[in-house]
């Protein structure tokens, strides 16, 4: 799972979340033959957040995201997907995220940070609705939720595989569309979350 330094979790409201991989994934969308959209998922995330439910600008996070759980219900292409020609999960089996800086938006937050893909970093700004107001479980443990989206091309990150069509155009588009749906729990008990 991926780390993140607990120095912020000194400070006054600041609470450390941990990403629920029971509870969370992450999609994304890629044009197939230029005519339709193919939608996938990987299943496993990880990770771990910092921030003030009273203040989420105050965001800080890392998330981990295993490539060996993608599946977009078709075997033959999720091996390909894992092959050297696209993520080369031997290699390279996760995905990371860690944020630079947040933003606090009218509907959620702006939060900007690097994208490794493929041993490629760059940096993107995820779009995040939430995170929702703080909720008690059946357990007694405080959860939020959160979705964030951003899109990129997959080309910036040497995810350069392809095959040109006959009639024009590629089997597979550049641009890729991700959704990531994260529950958080908070690592000790807090106040204030409702039952």
């Amino acid at each position: 799972m991926a780390q993140i330094q607990q120095g912020p979790a000194a400070q006054p409201g600041i609470i450390t979340w941990n990403i629920d991989p029971a509870h969370s994934n992450a999609q994304f969308t890629v044009r197939h033959l230029m005519i339709s959209n193919v939608k996938g998922e990987f299943t496993r995330v990880s990770g771990r957040v910092l921030f003030d439910p009273s203040k989420p600008e105050s965001l800080s996070a890392e998330a981990t995201i295993d490539v060996n759980t993608i599946n977009t219900r078709e075997p033959d292409r999720d091996n390909h997907l894992k092959s050297p020609d696209f993520f080369d999960v031997a290699k390279y089996p996760t995905l990371t995220f860690k944020s630079k800086r947040a933003e606090k938006e009218p509907n959620g937050l702006k939060v900007t940070g690097d994208l490794t893909i493929h041993g490629v970093t760059r940096e993107v700004t995820l779009d995040v609705e939430g995170p929702t107001p703080p909720m008690k479980d059946p357990w007694g443990f405080t959860r939020v939720g959160a979705s964030a989206t951003t899109r990129i091309n997959r080309k910036d990150f040497g995810l350069v595989w392809n095959q040109a069509l006959e009639t024009g155009g590629v089997l597979v588009g550049d641009d890729v569309r991700i959704t990531l749906d994260v529950e958080l729990m908070a690592e000790q008990p807090i106040a204030g979350g409702k039952n």
